[in-house]
């Protein structure tokens, strides 16, 4: 599937850590899948700036994953595969887990 909006690392493209953490709190926001917009919306806005290289490759794997898929494993409706079970995936699971919450996008 073509991206409308290529991954960024900081190193072979020159970019700066804050440039992609933009870049993926953008992406973050803007995934088609309006449930899946909300969390990683939320996500991004609240954890985006914790985030280092190591992480910034974890939510840019998750990005790349089709939105029905993370959606399910959100809910634990499908089992999460290996390659995504990352301290990312495991915030973003916390963020759907607490009790009434709020959706800041």
């Amino acid at each position: 599937m073509e991206r409308y909006i290529n991954s960024m690392s900081t190193a072979p493209n020159g970019g700066s850590i804050e440039v992609r953490r933009k870049q993926l709190l953008f992406r973050c926001q803007r995934r088609g899948f309006k449930e899946v917009d909300l969390i990683f919306g939320t996500f991004a806005a609240r954890e985006i700036d914790t985030l280092d290289d190591a992480a910034c490759d974890q939510l840019d794997a998750l990005l790349e994953a089709p939105d029905q898929d993370v959606f399910a494993w959100l809910k634990g409706e499908k089992p999460l595969p290996e390659a995504y079970d990352t301290p990312v995936f495991a915030r973003l699971k916390a963020l759907c887990s607490r009790e009434d919450p709020t959706w800041n996008v």
